[in-house]
């Protein structure tokens, strides 16, 4: 499973908090997912931080 986060991103940092290994807030204050496969582990609190956007940003790629 792959994450992207589109450009409705305001940066509020929920999806960081959520789940930091997959998810971070670069120096344009704008989140990111990790490049490539989410590690199995993750995967259900990355989903966590989807469906907690409060923006809808976080897509699964």
């Amino acid at each position: 499973m792959k994450f992207h986060v589109n450009a409705n991103c305001i940066g509020c940092g929920l999806c960081e908090s959520t789940c930091p290994e997959v998810f971070s807030i670069n120096g344009d204050n704008m989140a990111v997912a990790v490049e490539g496969e989410v590690d199995p582990a993750v995967e259900s609190t990355a989903l966590e931080a989807k469906d907690n956007c409060p923006v809808s940003a976080i897509e699964e790629a």
